[in-house]
Order: structure tokens, then C-alpha cells, then sequence
């Protein structure tokens, strides 16, 4: 049975070899679109569900990597709203596939604290099932706390969407007297998104698209692009992706500062974000 953190991933000589490349500059959060799944199903004759439960094991694997390379924060693009229009057999074996593995993730929710994993589930969620919802929304309130890796799963997500509803949160601010037309401004649409920049985006399977995935945040992201499928995704694969970062990456940018106001709008932002997933987990 997979967990959500695979504990015995890494040989002696595999966590030498991160030791070196941490000798470099590590990027802060990394994004990966797990392509390749229905590819590899494909490739080994398997159920295309098959494949993807490959590819969330993949994703358990990744995280140890991430933990022993120290970075704190990762974002993986798990379901697109387009992926909907799949086959209904398709469509319905991933949400299976999601119902088991948050439900894995509060049976294991000790262990999952114990590793400092914070999740965060991105997207439209009032599109999944609503027993999902509630998964989600517990999975993410009973793990608030926890700040040694964040795990954003987009699901549910488009990048466009995120902005259109980013916007509406805006327009609904200056609506409602908390903003003005001088608050707005690109940082402030920043934060008001629920994901932030990544330093890194992986894409496997050899496809050289973001496919509507993180469209405003990766303007100055550095981008890896990689043949290997998704469940085939090797911890040498991913220190390669590092290494390519280390020759490409920008300096790192100063922080930038908010009025008042802005920071008073982030801040209700975020208790009506909290609040919602409270409500989500009632069903």
C-alpha cells in the first residue's frame, strides 16, 4: 500500500549524489505536470487506471526527494476541469483513485504531521463530488499547521480559471469598500491567486506545453522538459531538472511590501477560503 511520503526511496549513494547538488542553490517550490500516466498504461498493456496509480505512487517517491533535497513547497497538476471531458469510466476512476488517497491521508494523519507536510488543493472544488469535497477540505484544515513541505495539488484547476476568480475576489473587494482602484496592482493579483511562483516547472512525457497550468505565476519560472513518463520519473530525472535550474535561475527578488488595505484583503481572503472548506466538510 502506497503512503502519501515514501519513507524507503533513496539508496547511500543517491542521497550522496543530493548532497553535491545541494552544494548549489536549491529552488524554493518546484512544479511538476505528471504527464504520461494514460501513455504508460498504454505502454505496459495495463488499465489506464493502473497508470494512474502508478502515477500517484510517482508522486509519493517525489515528495521523500523533495524533503531530503529541503524543498519547502511543491505543486503538482493532478486534474485538469478539461480532463471532465474524458470518458465517463475515466473520469470516475480518478475520483475513486482521489477519494482513496485523502482518505489514506487522514487514516495516516499522525505520520503526515510527524513530516510536516501542509496540503493545499487548488481549483474549482465545488466541481468534485461532494463526499470528495469534504476529503479535501479535511485533508487541508487538519494539515494548516504543518510548515515543513507544502503540497499544492491543482485539481479541478485551470491557470485561467484561477485568475478569473482571483479577479472576482478583486472586483467583490473594491465592491465592497475593502479595496480601491489604486490598491490593484500585479502583487496584489499575485496573492489573491491560491498558488504562488514556482522557481521550477517540471514537465515529463515529453510535451512542451504548460497546458493552461500556473499561466500568470511562471513569468520568470525556469523550465525543465523532460521525454521520461510520469511513472517512470526517476530521482535522477529530478536532479537533473536542479541542475538545470542552477545554470538558468534568476537572482532571488526582494520581497515586495502591501498597504494596509491590501494586506487587510488578503487577510479576510483567507478566513473566507477557511471558512468555505469548513462548510465543504459538513457536505
Amino acid at each position: 500500500m502506497s503512503t502519501w511520503v515514501n519513507e524507503h526511496c533513496v539508496s547511500f549513494f543517491q542521497l550522496f549524489c543530493i548532497r553535491v547538488v545541494k552544494t548549489g542553490r536549491i529552488p524554493q517550490h518546484i512544479a511538476f505536470i505528471m504527464d504520461g500516466n494514460r501513455r504508460y498504461a498504454k505502454k505496459y498493456s495495463v488499465k489506464c487506471a493502473t497508470g494512474h496509480s502508478k502515477g500517484f505512487d510517482k508522486l509519493s517517491e517525489t515528495l521523500r526527494w523533495c524533503l531530503d533535497l529541503g524543498v519547502p513547497e511543491v505543486t503538482v497538476y493532478a486534474f485538469s476541469i478539461e480532463n471532465f471531458k474524458r470518458s465517463e469510466e475515466e473520469v470516475n476512476d480518478l475520483m475513486d483513485l482521489a477519494r482513496d488517497k485523502f482518505q489514506k491521508l487522514l487514516n495516516e494523519i499522525d505520520q503526515i504531521n510527524e513530516w510536516g507536510v501542509r496540503l493545499h488543493v487548488a481549483g474549482r472544488l465545488s466541481m468534485l463530488p461532494k463526499d470528495l469535497q469534504a476529503m479535501v477540505a479535511k485533508a487541508m484544515l487538519v494539515t494548516r499547521h504543518n510548515n515543513k513541505l507544502r503540497l499544492n495539488i491543482a485539481y479541478a484547476y485551470t491557470g485561467r480559471d484561477e485568475i478569473s476568480r482571483a479577479a472576482s475576489h478583486i472586483v467583490d473587494g473594491v465592491a465592497s469598500d475593502q479595496l480601491t482602484a489604486d490598491d490593484i496592482d500585479a502583487h496584489l493579483v499575485s496573492q489573491s491567486l491560491e498558488l504562488t511562483e514556482p522557481e521550477l516547472l517540471v514537465r515529463t512525457s515529453g510535451e512542451v506545453r504548460l497546458s493552461d497550468f500556473m499561466l500568470w505565476q511562471v513569468s520568470n519560472t525556469v523550465l525543465y522538459f523532460t521525454e521520461v513518463l510520469w511513472p517512470e520519473f526517476t530521482i535522477w530525472n529530478l536532479l537533473a531538472a536542479i541542475i538545470h535550474f542552477q545554470r538558468h535561475a534568476l537572482p532571488l527578488k526582494l520581497e515586495e511590501t502591501f498597504s494596509e488595505t491590501q494586506k487587510n484583503f488578503l487577510d479576510k481572503l483567507e478566513i473566507s477560503r477557511l471558512q468555505q472548506l469548513e462548510k465543504m466538510t459538513l457536505g
